[in-house]
């Protein structure tokens, strides 16, 4: 599409120019986690703010690939590392992504004036066939739309779009709470293929989830699946991607997740670059308690789970300094006064030192 048509479609929607992608990451740009492997359950993993949820069906890698259509660098990728060919009736394999409720007030839910959402993304997978997104309030007594998409070609990048009608009859809360959940399914078992698809929202039923999925991508481990390219806007016509800057979704991100390493360090790397550290000098060692206070780049959604490290990477465990003598690490730790803006972490007792030193990971995801 030329510039110019790219322009007249966005005032021909009446959509706003820009802030109207309700999706962060969705170029899949920022992967503060790395690359997650054996997934059997739910994991965070690749780019950020998209979560794996497999429940007893196979196992799975998802990662940052470089894979991507024309106008992107990244995907979201997940491969099939243990195959599930007979999935229970039970199993559900599927993508959630999570928007907080006050970031969907403008949706208007729950009023006469309630607005049409489109989800448009660009998707390729060696398995064709019917997939369904799933589109969930979470304040609303899990009320549901869903409906289908199709991969016609294998390992081609194919562009789609749903639309999915305001709901009138349900209103969304306006918090830092999970108001409204996707879910891209990737294979189920017959508990959830019963139903039939609905563009409106209604009462949740389980065979509803995936009423016409054809495909099971824990099927074969030749399997995987990529996305990238996710927008998520008010209207009922998918506009041209918003691109924002890495340094734009980061601090996006960081609302929900961050670390002290440096960004290309997985958690748990045994390494000093970027750790914290407290005051200390030489002479004036203890093996009692001592305190330091790590600060977050960005304010999280709600008060995180924070995980310490010491700098060979052991988790739960923080350095003690003997200033201009020694290092220990795997020392006991604790954390306290978790809060949005900061932690303060507390190693109780352990070897003669002035100080303490490590890392820290924040998890305020919803």
């Amino acid at each position: 599409m030329s510039k110019a048509a790219e322009l007249a479609a966005l005032i021909g929607s009446q959509t706003a120019l820009s802030n109207r992608n309700l999706i962060i990451n969705g170029a899949m740009q920022v992967a503060q986690r790395g690359d997650v492997t054996g997934i059997t359950g739910s994991s965070y993993g690749g780019p950020d703010r998209f979560e794996l949820n497999a429940s007893s069906i196979g196992t799975f890698t998802v990662s940052q690939s470089s894979t991507a259509p024309a106008g992107f660098k990244n995907s979201w990728k997940v491969d099939c590392t243990t195959a599930d060919a007979s999935p229970a009736a039970g199993d559900l394999l599927r993508v959630s992504y999570r928007i907080e409720g006050q970031d969907l007030q403008q949706l208007a839910y729950g009023t006469s004036d309630a607005k049409a959402i489109t989800l448009s993304f660009y998707v390729r997978s060696n398995k064709t066939g019917t997939y369904n997104v799933q589109f969930q309030q979470i304040d609303n007594s899990f009320k549901q739309a869903v409906l289908s998409y199709t991969i016609d070609a294998a390992d081609t990048w194919e562009f789609k779009s749903i639309t999915i009608a305001g709901d009138t009859a349900g209103s969304i809360d306006d918090d830092n709470g999970d108001g409204l959940a996707l879910f891209w399914i990737l294979g189920a078992g017959s508990t959830f293929t019963s139903g039939s698809e609905r563009s409106t929202y209604t009462a949740f039923s389980n065979g509803d989830v995936a009423p016409t999925q054809t495909v099971n991508l824990a099927d074969n481990t030749a399997n995987e699946w990529m996305i990238t390219g996710v927008q998520l806007e008010v209207g009922e016509t998918a506009t041209p991607f918003e691109h924002r800057s890495f340094g734009d979704e980061l601090r996006r991100c960081q609302r929900y997740y961050e670390k002290s390493f440096n960004y290309s360090d997985a958690p748990g790397t045994a390494t000093a670059a970027g750790l914290i550290e407290s005051s200390g000098t030489s002479g004036n060692e203890t093996t009692s308690e001592m305190t330091m206070h790590a600060k977050f780049a960005v304010s999280k959604r709600a008060n995180p789970t924070v995980t310490i490290y010491d700098t060979s990477g052991n988790s739960g465990k923080i350095n003690r300094i003997q200033m201009g003598i020694t290092t220990y690490n795997n020392q006991t730790v604790n954390t306290y006064f978790q809060g949005e803006s900061g932690v303060t972490i507390i190693s109780g007792s352990g070897a003669s030192a002035s100080a303490l030193s490590g890392h820290f990971v924040a998890d305020a995801e919803l």
